[in-house]
């Protein structure tokens, strides 16, 4: 099996029973949606329990996958976003993310640092205090590598409703932070 074998040829293999094809895409795609799990769910524990159910579903649903109609990483996250939506329908509201990763402060100054980790702290609490679409939208396109139509693909909605949800977000997390800032 080679190293630069593509996610269509090793879906395909999946789906004829091949557990080597399955640990090579499971291995390539494990960090992304368990990532993308922790944004939705917002915990180790339900991203965790969330990345091997939609892995169970690769296993077990890999014929399902129709090359050509979208990349398969599409496919894939649009199995992760519908599993982590299905699991906070059946329990509690829970928070977003953690705060996005710690940055240094460009001249290592440690009131910049803290200003900069304090700035990262407002934008989780607003991000968690956003709808729940919304927040799948936010965190489907914070994905460098998702375009508006593969966002929409992975939510089965149209680009229009993701671009609307989008600016619905902004228009919160903007609100949301100005009022932070302002002391609100």
């Amino acid at each position: 099996m080679g190293e630069r074998e593509d996610d269509d040829e090793l879906v395909a293999r999946v789906a004829q029973g091949d557990a080597d094809a399955f640990e090579v895409l499971a291995d390539r795609h494990a960090d992304r949606v368990f990532a993308l799990s922790r944004r939705i769910l917002g915990n180790d524990a339900d991203a965790e329990d969330a990345a091997q159910e939609v892995f169970v579903r690769l296993w077990t649903r890999a014929d399902r996958y129709r090359p050509g109609r979208a990349r398969f990483t599409t496919w894939l996250y649009r199995v992760t976003t519908n599993t982590c939506l299905n699991m906070r329908r059946g329990t509690v509201e829970a928070p977003m993310p953690d705060s996005p990763p710690e940055q240094a402060a460009p001249d290592g100054d440690p009131e910049t640092a803290a200003e900069a980790a304090l700035q990262r702290e407002r934008l989780t609490k607003a991000i968690d205090g956003l709808p729940a679409n919304q927040r799948t939208a936010v965190s489907l396109s914070l994905q460098r590598e998702f375009s508006n139509r593969e966002a929409a693909a992975a939510m089965t909605i149209s680009v229009k409703a993701l671009e609307a949800l989008l600016v619905r977000a902004r228009r919160s997390l903007r609100a949301a932070l100005a009022g932070a800032r302002d002391g609100g």
